[in-house]
């Protein structure tokens, strides 16, 4: 924790701020390319952005958070030396099919849509917003009714999202922890070394 509010903080917040943009980029770029109506010219220059794309993440990924807490690095070097540590373990093919982050990202939206559901509860059967409604005639309780659900779907997902970064973070952690040591997590924990290794054969055979 002092770490991170210390020597490191520059490199989490810069991280932070690409690694958005480039996922966001990147995830406009896949969906262009599945479209099957784009012409040839297009679909290749696509590609190229897609490939150019890849060659930032080889340094901006969010892998590399870990070997920042780890062991300090800049935040362009601990990017690329666990991009290098996933291709020397053979990884590269179980870190593309990693999708905890989208998971947790429906978690938090259906808890959105949840408290979404409560706002307009409380909107409709509560007398908190009665001036509101009175102000606007007839299309007050609508307007409240839409008011509460985006106000309480902002809340949830704001706050799920909070915690399923924790959650997120914990799994890129074991992840980048077991390919660094595998050797140290089975001498410490063996029977949660062995559950991982099961699992990963399973999913990925041959990939340890």
């Amino acid at each position: 924790f002092n770490k991170t509010l210390t020597t490191s903080f520059g490199s989490i917040c810069f991280g932070s701020l690409i690694v958005a943009i480039i996922e966001a980029l990147r995830q406009i770029v896949e969906t262009a390319r599945s479209n099957e109506e784009l012409g040839g010219a297009l679909a290749c220059c696509i590609d190229c952005i897609l490939g150019c794309i890849q060659g930032l993440v080889e340094y901006f990924n969010k892998w590399a958070y870990v070997y920042v807490g780890l062991y300090g690095f800049g935040y362009c070097e601990a990017g690329k030396n666990v991009m290098q540590l996933f291709r020397d373990r053979g990884w590269e093919a179980l870190i593309a099919d990693d999708i905890v982050s989208t998971v947790l990202f429906l978690v938090a939206f259906v808890c959105g849509l949840i408290t979404a559901g409560i706002g307009v509860l409380l909107g409709e059967f509560t007398g908190w917003f009665k001036e509101i409604v009175a102000g606007f005639g007839d299309d007050g309780l609508v307007i409240v009714r839409i008011l509460c659900g985006v106000i309480g779907f902002i809340i949830g997902l704001a706050l799920c999202m909070i915690i399923m970064g924790v959650i997120s973070s914990s799994v890129n952690a074991t992840i980048v922890l077991f390919a660094e040591a595998p050797a140290e997590f089975e001498a410490n924990y063996p029977e949660l070394s062995s559950e991982m290794r099961d699992a990963y054969m399973v999913a990925h055979p041959g990939c340890i």
